[in-house]
């Protein structure tokens, strides 16, 4: 007898098989980058040295992209919305275990990236002419990092809760760009390595597999919001 798997069970089952996806590049580069292999770290350099140039001369995109990095997309920003959804769940849907389940993983997110980066201890690029700063060690991008996980949670969200196309098409636009946007200003203003760059999506898109994985796993399909609780 042919038996298929239903909606509900193909969409849980997503997250597991793309957890196993994601760790498999998230901990080859992690390798690559503590060994300072040398093609790595001489495409980080090329690169590197490329858009310093252009940020050097191109200032007013480099203004726009310290604005865009230190204030719309900062992990401070990104930590406070998601606050501010932990809030909504409480107050508006009385979903305390997926508030909780929310904060728990973008906290978790932040302890993971401040002790790889204390782990492998990467210098960031210095320059003699930088038009940006930086502290702290440079692998992976606490920035690119933290807008993966809640850009990432905030779409699985409005997944669980149904939704609509026009609304979900709209909110992975801005996902997608906040995504991109942020890993990109961090290369441009020279604070951090393309592969910082990587790894911080790579290990945010784990981070969030994971997550929705124990989730799925740990929570009754009965609870979960739209299916009769207010999990």
């Amino acid at each position: 007898m042919r038996s298929a798997l239903s909606p509900t069970t193909a969409r849980a089952s997503a997250a597991p098989r793309a957890a196993l996806f994601l760790a498999v590049p998230t901990v080859l580069l992690l390798v690559l980058v503590a060994a300072e292999w040398g093609p790595l770290l001489g495409l980080d350099g090329d690169i590197a040295r490329t858009t310093h140039r252009w940020a050097v001369a191109h200032d007013g995109s480099t203004r726009t992209a310290r604005i865009l990095t230190d204030w719309v997309w900062d992990p401070w920003t990104m930590r406070a919305l998601c606050a501010a959804v932990v809030l909504w769940l409480v107050a508006r849907h009385r979903a305390w275990l997926l508030a909780g389940w929310l904060a728990a993983t973008c906290l978790l997110g932040t302890l993971v990236q401040q002790g790889l980066k204390a782990a492998v201890g990467r210098d960031r690029p210095t320059w003699p002419d930088p038009v940006d700063s930086a502290h702290f060690a440079a692998f992976p991008s606490g920035h690119a990092m933290t807008a993966t996980v809640v850009c990432g949670l905030l779409l699985w969200l409005m997944r669980l809760y149904g939704a609509g196309a026009l609304v979900w098409r709209a909110g992975l636009a801005v996902a997608a760009l906040s995504v991109v946007g942020v890993g990109l200003t961090r290369v441009w203003l020279g604070v951090h390595w393309m592969s910082d760059v990587v790894e911080g999506w790579l290990l945010g898109a784990l981070t969030v597999a994971l997550a929705v994985a124990a989730y799925e796993r740990h929570v009754p399909e009965a609870q979960r919001p739209g299916r009769g609780g207010p999990a």
